[in-house]
C-alpha cells in the first residue's frame, strides 16, 4: 500500500492507455456480445475479487436477462507487480454444478489465474465456463486460454485503473493507465 502523495505522483507520471469514454464503450460492446451468447442460459456470473469489481458491476447493469451473481477470490499478485503462487481465498457460495458460468475479471495477463479458475469450476461440475475480461495484455507469449469476451487490449506494460491497482492504489479510476517505463 502506498501513501496518498506517492499515489498522486504515480498517476501524474503515468500514460493514459484508454480513456473513461473508451472503457465505457467497450463495456457496452462486451455486454451486447454476452447477451447474444448467454441470454437463454441464466448463467452464474462470478466476479473475481478485487480487480473484477468495476467491470462486473458495470456489466451487471447492462445484461437484460436473468442471471445469478456470486464472487470468488483467487490471486497471484497481492500488491506485487509480478505474479506469484496461486492463492484461493474464497470459492463461490452458489453451486456451479450443471450451470453455465461466466467468470468476469479485470485482466488476462499470462492467463494462469483465469485458466486455473476455469479448470476448478469445470472440476466442480460447471456445464460450461465462459470468461470475460476488461483487458487482454498483448505481450506476444502463448496463454493457457483466450477469454471468450474481451473489452480492450493493453500493451505489455504494468497497467492500472478500472479495477487494476498500482501498489494498492487507483482501482477506482474510470480509465486505464500504464506506468512509464524506465
Amino acid at each position: 500500500m502506498i501513501n496518498g502523495q506517492t499515489a498522486m505522483t504515480l498517476l501524474a507520471n503515468a500514460d493514459l492507455i484508454h480513456s473513461a469514454e473508451t472503457v465505457a464503450a467497450a463495456v457496452n460492446r462486451v455486454a451486447r456480445a454476452i447477451t447474444t451468447r448467454l441470454h437463454a442460459s441464466q448463467p452464474l456470473l462470478l466476479c473475481v475479487m478485487k480487480g473484477g469489481v468495476p467491470f462486473a458491476g458495470q456489466l451487471l447493469t447492462r445484461l437484460s436477462f436473468p442471471l445469478d451473481f456470486d464472487y470468488l477470490d483467487v490471486s497471484r499478485y497481492g500488491q506485487a507487480t509480478a505474479g506469484g503462487a496461486l492463492a484461493w481465498r474464497v470459492e463461490p457460495s452458489l453451486a456451479v454444478n450443471g450451470r453455465t458460468v461466466l467468470v468476469v475479471d479485470d485482466i488476462l495477463d499470462e492467463g494462469v489465474t483465469l485458466a486455473a479458475i476455469r479448470d476448478r469450476l469445470l472440476q466442480m461440475g460447471a456445464a460450461a465456463c465462459f470468461t470475460a475480461v476488461l483487458a487482454d495484455k498483448l505481450h506476444g507469449r502463448e496463454k493457457p486460454l483466450q477469454a471468450d469476451f474481451v473489452a480492450l487490449t493493453v500493451p505489455d506494460r504494468f497497467v492500472f485503473g478500472y479495477g487494476m491497482d498500482a501498489c494498492g492504489a487507483w482501482r477506482n479510476l474510470p480509465a486505464i493507465y500504464a506506468m512509464r517505463e524506465g
